[in-house]
């Protein structure tokens, strides 16, 4: 093999391990925060594109976390059905990997000093409570994702806390004084709070798909996910019902707040999200799973583009 053919071995390895497939996460909070500070007037370019770098890096460093966190916990087995770990599989050396998760936290911490400035405390808080939770996922004395716990964290941190901290940052830069210690009147809306909810749904929906496909080898490596915890059926309830949330919250807006018809916008996607859900109802195996676990992902990204449009433009 030449040394270049090891090069870009290497480099797809660190790529996977990435897993920039799951970058929709990231950006979808940032587009609806970003949409609806827009549509309120508190715009503010610079605190955007920092949310998005914070949120990207600690995506990443999530995804780090669990691959090397699940291998040396024996999560990770032969008869794992998912994508590919390169910590289990050998491509890349279980130190590298750990190496490359603290690192990609602390550049998080780092962007996130900027926030922190425009923000003041409240962003401090968030940001450092999101890496540590963002670790703690799969790694520490008490995984959050080894007990049931993975579901609510994504819901919250990649749904209500991004969601209104893009927002925040932004309203804050417009109507606050830099280094605010306490939450400057109009930088934390209901509308903010509101517009996370399909976000965090749907984020949550992407684990709950991954979970359900990985649920028989997780029971059996004592992985006591939240689906292992409810099995199948329930399993497939709590995605039906994350969809539900996420396509009700439009509504709520057109008809409870001063936002025009142009929230309806999200509606568009409920077809291919009730295509992606006949899969899931249906199937258990990764030849099917794996597409729904990357269509849900591409569901977040449509979602969180037509409905920060649809607040935009009406």
């Amino acid at each position: 093999m030449s040394s270049a053919e090891v090069d870009i071995s290497r480099t797809k390895a660190w790529l996977m391990a990435a897993r920039p497939q799951t970058l929709p996460a990231a950006a979808a909070p940032v587009i609806v925060g970003t949409g609806l500070a827009v549509a309120d007037g508190v715009f503010a370019p610079l605190p955007a594109l920092f949310a998005f770098v914070g949120a990207a890096l600690i995506q990443i460093g999530t995804n780090f976390a669990n691959d090397y966190y699940d291998a040396i916990n024996g999560a990770d087995t032969e008869d794992r059905e998912g994508f590919t770990r390169v910590t289990q599989s050998g491509l890349i050396s279980p130190a590298q990997v750990k190496l490359a998760t603290i690192v990609t936290f602390g550049l998080a911490i780092l962007s996130g000093t900027y926030l922190v400035y425009v923000g003041g405390l409240p962003i401090l808080v968030i940001g450092l409570v999101s890496v540590v939770c963002g670790w703690a996922y799969t790694g520490g004395p008490y995984p959050l994702g080894y007990h049931g716990l993975g579901d609510l964290f994504v819901f919250v941190f990649f749904g209500l806390v991004a969601v209104t901290g893009t927002y925040y940052v932004q309203a804050a830069a417009v109507l606050a004084e830099p280094l605010t210690t306490t939450l400057p009147a109009g930088t934390i809306t209901t509308a903010a709070v509101v517009a996370s909810l399909p976000i965090a749904a749907i984020s949550t929906a992407i684990i709950v798909v991954n979970n359900i496909r990985d649920l028989e080898t997780d029971a059996e490596t004592g992985k006591r996910t939240l689906a292992v915890r409810l099995g199948y059926r329930w399993s497939r309830l709590e995605y039906v019902v994350m969809l539900a949330l996420a396509y009700v919250v439009p509504v709520w807006f057109w008809l409870g707040t001063d936002y025009g018809p142009g929230v309806l916008l999200a509606l568009v996607t409920l077809p291919y999200a009730a295509m992606v859900a006949r899969t899931v109802l249906t199937r258990t195996d990764g030849k099917a799973l794996n597409p729904a676990l990357e269509q849900t992902g591409k569901l977040l990204a449509l979602y969180a583009v037509c409905f920060a449009g649809g607040l935009v433009v009406l």
